[in-house]
């Protein structure tokens, strides 16, 4: 997928974050750049999941994810009922 045509690099650079010593994007920032919901990414990742690196995702701390919504004035993930992964 080509995103040079319709989204920023600065808009991509903006949504990601130094976690644990890696960059990292939360799973409903790139759900949303694909176009999917956030539940949708998951549940594909996680069916195949061979795919991917053992490191691949992660699911963030409440410490982690504290800290990282602390960093801004108002939450754009508000309501979630699980702690994002980050992939």
């Amino acid at each position: 997928m080509d995103f040079s045509n319709s989204i920023s690099q600065e808009v991509i650079t903006s949504k990601i974050y130094l976690i644990k010593g890696v960059r990292v994007m939360i799973d409903s920032d790139l759900a949303e750049l694909y176009g999917l919901e956030t539940k949708a990414l998951n549940q594909a990742v996680k069916r195949n999941i061979e795919r991917f690196p053992k490191d691949f995702m992660f699911e963030l701390s409440e410490k982690e994810f504290a800290n990282l919504r602390s960093q801004f004035v108002t939450s754009s993930w508000g309501g979630r009922r699980n702690l994002p992964n980050v992939l």
